[in-house]
């Protein structure tokens, strides 16, 4: 913890959706700027490379922080500032690096500093150090690596890291039309924003060195430095958009809740203590640091997220969850048309439903049949239902059975009525109420039957049996 107030940032890039990592990043630093009155977590949009970035993916960015929670409508948020806005005070500091000793052109070409080199991996070899280079075509700006060393860097994290600056070529800090490179625009940015602490994935553990190099050649001290360690998936592989399922906005589709997502990731290298998990963020905020964060790779187990979300949506009150569920019922996305929507029969089966989704997605194929004309089939389910013996009798009886006008249309009801026609035919409840429930609801798992069909009603109910035996002798 600084003596100043603390000052995070959070600075992506907006090339593409919304990484889950970086959305446990954000949360990480998130939480450091709530924990202090004074706190203030920073957004900044580094939007330099305009060949790639596009508004749209800016406003996704602030759209997914603002689902996750974080947003303009609390204090200890600032932003989004954008990374081009600073392009004069990249320039300036480049040039006085340059004025200072601190930084020389160079005008090697890539090919010419790999022919120096037996072993191209060994980068560059300091040719130009001395060659008294101005500014000019062709000529990039390389930082001036302080002789002798190791710098090192105190990391929350991993501990102390040394890197020896023989390890450190003089990298480029401005391009010859002199544009800053990330190392560059990175430091100064943060120095303008005062930046207290730099929590951020792993992978720009290898930046550091330089990016601190870079803070002290301006006369400032670092920010605390915190490495999250990477997030794999199932076979212990990196994260990757081209192969994983990692866009936020997918799982927000999807029908996640925020809620559930933030505590996840939260626990994505990171522990509460006392074996807890399913805790909201008002009790993780406060609990959070950044010491606590193990450096090990941290798995994202989709399965295990969606045992976290089925949790929070039962813990949801009735109502809320009726709310919750409203886009996939929108009539310009469900199945069925918007007049068969009955808003009275979904209230009524919304406590079933909510007690069996995970997401709220899987609403729609949990109650689809109460407002379709008719089933959607699942081919499978019927074809295991429907065997020679069983589904033709078993629909014939119920269909006479149901007709009976002394029978109470009640669930319970229903269900003694089944379970009695199933031991006529020497079958158990489980064995009998499957042709049924395939007949009516197009698919072997669902809600429970019985209060499916009270609310479906005895004459939907009959004529749905009825239509499933004509397929059968057809």
């Amino acid at each position: 913890m600084t003596e100043h107030p603390i000052r995070t940032r959070f600075a992506p890039s907006p090339t593409g959706m919304f990484h889950v990592g970086s959305a446990r990043s954000a949360l990480f630093n998130w939480a450091l700027a709530r924990q202090q009155d004074e706190g203030r977590f920073v957004l900044r949009i580094e939007d330099t490379d305009a060949a790639r970035n596009k508004p749209e993916w800016t406003e996704g960015i602030v759209q997914a922080l603002a689902w996750l929670g974080i947003g303009d409508s609390d204090p200890h948020f600032e932003g989004p500032y954008f990374q081009s806005s600073y392009a004069g005070k990249h320039r300036e500091t480049a040039e006085r690096l340059y004025k200072e000793g601190r930084a020389y052109y160079c005008d090697c070409t890539r090919e010419q500093v790999q022919e120096r080199r037996d072993n191209p991996n060994l980068g560059y070899d300091g040719f130009c150090r001395d060659r008294g280079l101005e500014p000019g075509p062709g000529r990039a700006l390389r930082f001036r690596v302080p002789e002798g060393g190791p710098t090192v860097v105190e990391d929350a994290i991993r501990g102390r890291v040394e890197f020896d600056h023989t390890s450190i070529e003089d990298f480029v800090i401005a391009r010859a039309d002199g544009s800053p490179l990330f190392a560059l625009a990175n430091v100064v940015d943060d120095v303008e924003m005062g930046i207290t602490q730099v929590v951020r994935g792993e992978e720009h553990l290898s930046n550091t060195p330089k990016q601190q190099l870079l803070w002290q050649a301006l006369g400032h001290t670092p920010p605390g430095w915190a490495h999250l360690p990477v997030i794999v998936n199932e076979k212990r592989q990196k994260l990757s958009k081209r192969r994983d399922k990692v866009a936020l906005e997918a799982y927000q589709q999807e029908g996640f809740l925020p809620e559930a997502m933030v505590n996840y990731l939260m626990l994505l290298g990171w522990s509460p203590g006392e074996d807890r998990e399913i805790m909201p963020w008002s009790q993780m905020e406060p609990l959070f640091a950044v010491s606590d964060v193990n450096s090990s790779s941290a798995f994202f187990d989709e399965k295990k997220l969606r045992a976290f979300n089925g949790e929070y949506i039962r813990a949801l009150a009735t109502e809320e969850f009726i709310d919750r569920c409203r886009p996939w019922l929108d009539p310009e996305v469900a199945p069925w048309p918007e007049e068969g929507y009955d808003e009275d029969a979904f209230r009524a089966i919304a406590p079933l439903a909510q007690s069996r989704v995970a997401v709220l997605s899987e609403i729609v194929a949990n109650v689809d049949f109460l407002f379709l004309d008719e089933p959607v089939f699942d081919e499978q389910s019927w074809t295991k239902a429907m065997k020679p013996g069983v589904g033709a009798e078993m629909l014939s009886a119920a269909l006479e059975r149901f007709a009976d006008p002394g029978l109470a249309w009640e669930a319970e009801a229903l269900k003694t009525a089944l379970e009695e026609v199933g031991q006529s035919h020497g079958l158990k409840l489980g064995k009998a109420q499957a042709p049924v429930r395939v007949a009516v609801t197009g698919r072997s798992v669902g809600l429970p039957l019985f209060e499916s069909l009270e609310l479906l009603g005895r004459g939907r109910t009959r004529q749905r049996i009825d239509a499933a035996l004509a397929r059968l002798n057809a």
